[in-house]
């Protein structure tokens, strides 16, 4: 188990860590939650032994692996497969020594261990990840050189779920991915074999995929049994227990103090006086605890436009001339809140970007109303913020005939306080520039709202605000999130955006979720024995015959090594009264390379009978 014993740690004469302990039991999921810059990822750090805490200790299992998401995985040549392979780095380093090893007793070792790790089945196992991450079978041979910092950051995420760490830390995970994404990676921890320790402030993630919420409040650490609803309402009534306790005290401690200033002058009253007095002394305060804080969004009010603001009739959109969504025909109202549902890659960006003006309509119809302003905000938008001015500057170039106090008002409907709004962007939390970004995408008080992932970097009391602020907004919202308590809020209305086409869904999100976490796949007709069975795609196959190759490979060495040993086994000389124990050794090797060759043509047997399935064998 992870124990944290009374540590202190503190930055810059900041206490973060004042005495704080806390035990995660072997094979637990955590989610650790707590205010931006309370000290969750430092206590991350710390955990690594990357930082060394003041006083106290965190004591782990002897030969604990511990891994996390440090950074993306930089662009190389190396493809995004042999990326995450080279994650496992004990398994890569088998796999070379391997390849030069030439002591037979030394071979039985690597191939037996290779056999413990599953090593035969890595390719298969680290292919699964990246395809749960987004990335199909031809991407997956592409190198990382050509995929963007986000998706390299999947990579990197890839990379450490396929080591299997015995300690899996995770900051955020679900920044980089969509939906689907987020989905497939909350399936994923809820298997996970070891334990797992996640920083999120996706609600539904820390209800699904943990059994225990690790809070970092007031410098101190408190594990909490359950998902985070159930926290946060156990956190609440400790809360109004706490807070009434500190009232009741504090009315003691005023009348007791009363009593002394009123008496404590007065020669009869003189022993009663001390006597209070001592009294306060012992009378220790409680502090009442912090309420969670009010976040607040303040979207400006548009006025109210004739419907439709926007229709569509067989309109298409693409880039380079080839349309990526066709014969679109669809109708949006001022009052509509409309969630896009899709695997990344169907084009739900595209469809945005169309809605926006960002891109023309290739063909068909689009017709906007005249009086329509458009706000839209994506993440690349926040990272595009100019660094080196404040927010202030920010709004004073879209409103330079604004007065400063008007400006400084605006800032803080969306939480930027004066302190923030004379900070410049690159000192900014990532929620705080997310904020500015919101806030510049509708100054203008748009009456269609399209927002692509609005809670990357937010905090959980941050997007219930947003949720508030999208259910008062008086316009039109399309909404790209991977957050599905976020959806669940405040769509009405889901489209799904699939195979070049966007129709109306028809379903609620949990069954989207259902329907993902089961492999997109329709409900299956009864079987037919005269029934062909369906073939895989080309690159399902290429990847079958590859690892049909690579079995019979491993099975020819191994075929090698078994004959040298049944060579050596041959020899009279090993069985002479002196060289009995040479031929308890030679045995030994013998035994333990017919295992790994039983092992080997058992992933043979089963590489060839997926491949004969297909129809391709």
């Amino acid at each position: 188990m992870l124990r944290i014993s009374d540590i202190t740690y503190s930055v810059e004469g900041r206490p973060l860590f004042e005495g704080a302990s806390a035990t995660i039991p072997t094979g637990h999921k955590v989610g650790l939650v707590g205010r931006n810059g309370a000290g969750k990822t430092t206590l991350f750090r710390l955990i690594r032994g990357e930082l060394a805490q003041e006083t106290g200790e965190i004591a782990l299992p002897a030969r604990a692996r511990i891994g996390g998401v440090a950074q993306e995985v930089p662009s190389s040549s190396t493809s995004l497969l042999e990326t995450v392979l080279q994650a496992d780095t004990e398994r890569s380093a088998l796999l070379a020594e391997a390849d030069t090893a030439t002591d037979p007793h030394r071979i039985a070792e690597i191939q037996t261990r290779l056999a413990d790790i599953d090593a035969w089945s890595a390719e298969g196992r680290a292919s699964a990840i990246l395809r749960g991450l987004g990335f199909d079978a031809e991407a997956q041979l592409r190198p990382c050189s050509d995929f963007s910092g986000g998706w390299r950051m999947r990579v990197a995420l890839a990379g450490v779920l396929f080591a299997q760490p015995d300690y899996l830390l995770l900051d955020e995970p679900t920044n980089y991915l969509d939906l689907e994404g987020a989905l497939w990676l909350e399936n994923y921890l809820q298997k996970y074999p070891h334990t797992v320790i996640i920083i999120s402030h996706d609600r539904g993630l820390l209800n699904r995929a943990v059994q225990g919420i690790l809070h970092l409040d007031n410098r101190k650490l408190t594990y909490w049994q359950g998902g985070y609803d159930q926290f946060a309402r156990q956190a609440a009534e400790r809360r109004a227990v706490q807070a009434a306790e500190a009232k009741k005290v504090e009315a003691r401690r005023a009348h007791l103090q009363s009593f002394v200033d009123r008496f404590k002058a007065k020669a009869s009253k003189a022993v009663q006086a001390q006597s209070r007095v001592k009294m306060l002394e012992k009378l220790t305060p409680i502090t009442p605890p912090e309420e969670a804080r009010k976040m607040v969004f303040t979207f400006p009010e548009p006025e109210e436009l004739s419907p439709p603001i926007i229709n569509m009739e067989g309109a298409s959109v693409g880039y380079g001339g080839k349309a990526i969504l066709r014969h679109l025909s669809l109708r949006i109202d001022q009052d509509d809140r409309i969630a896009l549902l899709g695997r990344n890659g169907e084009g739900k960006s595209t469809l945005s970007k169309l809605l926006a003006g960002k891109l023309p309509v290739m063909g068909g119809e689009l017709h906007r109303h005249g009086k329509l302003r458009i706000g839209f905000f994506a993440q690349h938008q926040v990272e595009e913020l100019h660094i080196d001015e404040t927010p202030l500057q920010h709004v004073q170039r879209l409103r330079p005939e604004e007065h400063q106090a008007r400006l400084r008002a605006r800032l803080a409907g969306f939480g930027l306080m004066a302190e923030q709004a004379e900070t410049v962007v690159g000192r900014l939390s990532g929620g705080q520039k997310a904020r500015l970004s919101l806030l510049l995408a509708t100054i203008d008080a748009p009456h269609l709202l399209i927002l692509d992932e609005p809670t990357n970097h937010l905090d959980i009391e941050s997007r219930e605000a947003l949720v508030e602020a999208l259910t008062e907004y008086r316009g039109a919202v399309i909404l790209v999130s991977h957050d599905m308590h976020l959806l669940s809020l405040v769509a009405d209305r889901l489209w799904l955006v699939k195979a070049g086409a966007v129709t109306p869904y028809d379903k609620d999100l949990e069954s989207y979720r259902a329907e993902l976490l089961a492999g997109d796949e329709p409900a299956k007709p009864a079987a037919k024995p005269a029934e062909k069975p369906k073939r895989a795609s080309r690159d399902e196959i290429l990847l079958l015959r590859a690892e049909v190759r690579k079995c019979e490979e491993r099975l020819g060495k191994l075929n090698d090594m078994r004959d040298k040993l049944a060579a050596k086994l041959a020899d009279p000389e090993l069985y002479e009264d002196s060289r009995k124990g040479d031929l308890a050794v030679w045995n030994k090797k013998y035994a333990e390379v017919m295992e790994a060759l039983d092992r080997a043509e058992a992933l043979w047997l089963d590489a060839q009978e997926a491949l004969e399935t297909t129809g391709a064998g």
